[in-house]
């Protein structure tokens, strides 16, 4: 049986999925919580996602770090630091920025805030099923870029217009010239902007990858976080 291997980014309005099936066919759909990515029909056998998965109980992950070295000095900035975990217990932007001074003697930024509530989403998800653990795998957009890129970081930034056509191009050589379009036509662009739809499509190159034998992680050998997930980025 033809695996179902999907790859999804956060969006607006949740999170935007995009599978390829048996016949290399481009699918899409948004989903507005991570139960519903997850147990989507059909359900994916491997789902790439870009979501910190597994956390520190303090300071950097290794995963965030080598991820930043291989992208600097252009595109280092893009990998925003996991939270520790009891930051992301924080009820609030106020709570959050005090415990992690505490623990590791700095703030955080609004920007980073803004996502957690989505990674406690996949944080709980996958701490009560062992199954997910299982095919959920964790990537960032520009090390998945990176590696399609021959192993060299996207140089321009993926807002600009010279870094929205490289991006097109390598989507468009690997999936086909209408994909890209055919995904922006399905959903409005308060649901999904063209930097999701980019993402996605890294993150569904990655889990192709993985389901061929060829992926790989930062770092090499993931260490285990206190709830016993992975902390691995996918490459």
């Amino acid at each position: 049986m033809t695996p179902c291997l999907a790859g999804a980014d956060g969006c607006p309005f949740g999170w935007l999925c995009i599978t390829r099936d048996a016949a290399r066919e481009v699918r899409s759909a948004i989903f507005h919580n991570a139960h519903a990515l997850c147990f989507q029909s059909p359900t994916p056998d491997i789902l790439c996602i870009d979501i910190p998965i597994g956390l520190a109980d303090r300071g950097p992950r290794q995963a965030d770090l080598q991820a930043r070295r291989i992208l600097a000095p252009h595109r280092h900035n893009s990998v925003f630091p996991a939270p520790a975990r009891p930051v992301l217990a924080a009820p609030d932007y106020s709570a959050a920025a005090a415990i992690s001074r505490e623990l590791d003697g700095k703030g955080i930024s609004k920007q980073a805030f803004n996502i957690y509530a989505k990674i406690r989403e996949v944080d709980e998800a996958l701490y009560a099923n062992s199954e997910l653990r299982a095919r959920v795998r964790e990537v960032h957009p520009e090390i998945c870029f990176w590696a399609w890129n021959g192993g060299c970081p996207m140089l321009h930034a993926k807002k600009s217009t010279q870094g929205r056509a490289d991006r097109r191009i390598l989507i468009a050589d690997h999936f086909g010239p209408g994909a890209f379009a055919a995904v922006r036509a399905a959903h409005r662009r308060a649901q999904a902007s063209d930097d999701d739809i980019a993402d996605a499509f890294a993150a569904l190159w990655t889990a192709e990858r993985i389901h061929a034998g060829q992926g790989a992680t930062l770092p090499p050998d993931p260490p285990q976080d206190s709830r016993g997930l992975r902390m691995g980025m996918w490459y």
